[in-house]
């Protein structure tokens, strides 16, 4: 399953979530032994500057709350560049770090490669449309095996349902990770690091909660996101869990529409 997928607006009429009529179920949060070591003892940490640099000089809120990256004006040596700082970053022992440190990893690793992957392939309008480029090899832009670390080849796939998912149970990863298509959650327009995750995350939770293509009441219905069908055990597992996170981060208008929404009688919603 693709993560473009799992980006449409589905639409949540009272309490229940409803699905596409062919729903296709999302990627299981599988964990890879491998990647749960980790050494809370050591002090080391990681240099994510040239991530953070590509970021602020190419990564730009519009004014529709979108945040867009300027593919087309990368310079040729920013690209070489990027491509350095992938080299670099793919070749730490991170099983070494901490688990903070390796959060912000994991995190940056997967919104460089996926911005790369698009650069590499740019023009094109969307991540998706480089699936059928990839169609001879029987995989995907998510599943196909993009970068090394520690020996082992990974893909975009493995960093979110095999890494981070099943490590840290935080479903406010789904903020974090960008998929290139209009409908995700924004790429920030900073990189994550040790000292500034917590705060991102909550940046991008509250962000995405109150952007129309997150959350909104229209016409006597909570329309959300597709993050929050497919990934719903993430959420809590249950459609009050949804809707308590959605409470959670939701500004004062968008509160006050779900507080009308759910206190009325289930026959008049």
């Amino acid at each position: 399953m693709n993560m473009s997928a799992l980006r449409r607006t589905v639409a949540v009429a009272a309490f229940a979530l409803f699905v596409p009529v062919v729903a296709i179920a999302a990627p299981e949060a599988t964990p890879w032994p491998k990647w749960e070591a980790h050494n809370e003892a050591s002090n080391a940490s990681i240099d994510h500057g040239g991530w953070d640099r590509f970021l602020k000089k190419y990564a730009h809120p519009s004014t529709d709350g979108i945040v867009r990256v300027a593919y087309g004006q990368v310079t040729p040596e920013d690209k070489q560049a990027l491509a350095q700082d992938l080299e670099r970053m793919t070749a730490l022992p991170i099983s070494t770090y901490n688990r903070v440190e390796q959060r912000a990893y994991w995190i940056d690793l997967y919104n460089e490669v996926t911005v790369k992957f698009v650069l590499d392939h740019y023009p094109i309008p969307s991540i998706k449309d480089t699936a059928g480029l990839m169609k001879l090899f029987a995989s995907t832009p998510w599943s196909r095996k993009l970068v090394t670390v520690e020996g082992e080849e990974l893909s975009l796939d493995d960093m979110e349902h095999r890494i981070l998912r099943p490590v840290w149970h935080d479903p406010r990863i789904h903020y974090a990770l960008n998929c290139a298509s209009m409908g995700c959650p924004n790429l920030q327009p900073l990189a994550y690091t040790a000292a500034n995750t917590e705060v991102l995350l909550e940046q991008g939770a509250h962000s995405y909660v109150n952007h129309p293509r997150g959350a909104r009441v229209e016409n006597g219905q909570l329309k959300v996101s597709s993050i929050y069908v497919w990934y719903k055990s993430d959420f809590g597992g249950t459609d009050a869990a949804v809707i308590s996170h959605l409470k959670r981060y939701a500004e004062p208008a968008l509160a006050a529409a779900l507080i009308r929404l759910f206190s009325m009688p289930p026959g008049q919603r």
